[in-house]
């Protein structure tokens, strides 16, 4: 019985050797590709419905900059982290990253599209280019993928994007945003942050220590609280003032709740749409 079923196991690898030898180059070609794309879908689905339910226990980010401290002798090697669940954080911090980051989070479908059309009209003029990235975007590029300027990077961070919205939603997007996000150099996730710059844990934090973490996101390794500076202490004040009239963030609002508040978001394809046109007239 075992030789019948290893003669048909080698039966089979003989078969499709001789396939794959007959096929042409540029069949062979378009097969490794096929399955190469094929296989970078599933394991996206797969990393995605994994990381619906535990923590990342890396990012590219983090890998990035842990090799930049082993190679610059003047960086000290820092690596500190510790994952919390959404519960353990202060509400004040959720409050403070959606004012500073992204005032439409609970609202959108992962991308602000009012947002990236007004940086892509400062873009046109030559004025420098305002930020266009969610909350959602950034936790997708954090977590999926090494950071870096590129288009291609761009269209699969959209991807992800997407899929973590369909898959996680917004409780649990902010969760993992506020885990893996840095806060300075070697440090990563508020919990982490705040146990270094405050000495407490994420729960404890103040509506100021939240709005002070908030406002080091922009620039972690040139802003955060060890370096209070004028500028810091300005943009601090500005994230509290928004704080108080954005009021405590309910990241358990329902689908139909958000349509009450704001009605229906315009999504990515509507964005690229409008861009055509707006190149059609240029």
């Amino acid at each position: 019985m075992k030789k019948n079923k290893t003669n048909k196991k080698k039966g089979s690898s003989r078969r499709w050797l001789r396939r794959w030898r007959e096929l042409r180059f540029f069949g062979k070609v378009w097969r490794v590709v096929w399955i190469t794309l094929v296989s970078l879908f599933l394991l996206s689905w797969l990393l995605v419905l994994l990381y619906r339910f535990v923590y990342p226990p890396l990012t590219p980010l983090m890998v990035q900059r842990y090799v930049q401290q082993l190679t610059d002798s003047e960086r000290k090697v820092r690596f500190e982290r510790d994952y919390v669940r959404i519960d353990e954080i202060s509400p004040h911090l959720v409050t403070a990253v959606v004012c500073s980051e992204d005032g439409m989070f609970m609202y959108h479908g992962g991308f602000d599209v009012k947002q990236l059309k007004q940086s892509y009209r400062e873009n046109q003029r030559g004025h420098r280019v305002r930020g266009g990235s969610t909350i959602s975007m950034q936790t997708a590029k954090n977590v999926f993928l090494p950071h870096s300027r590129t288009m291609w990077r761009k269209a699969v961070e959209a991807y992800f994007t997407k899929l973590i919205e369909w898959v996680w939603g917004k409780k649990r997007i902010m969760e993992v945003y506020l885990n893996v996000i840095e806060y300075g150099d070697g440090i990563y996730g508020c919990e982490a942050a705040s146990q270094h710059y405050f000495g407490h844990s994420a729960k404890e934090l103040t509506r100021k220590e939240a709005a002070q973490l908030a406002v080091s996101l922009p620039n972690p390794m040139k802003i955060n609280a060890e370096k209070n500076g004028p500028y810091f202490r300005r943009q601090t004040g500005v994230i509290q003032d928004r704080m108080g009239k954005q009021g405590k963030v309910n990241l358990d609002m329902t689908r139909e709740e958000r349509l009450k508040r704001h009605g229906k978001q315009e999504g990515l394809w509507d964005f690229l749409k409008w861009m055509r046109k707006e190149k059609g007239k240029s």
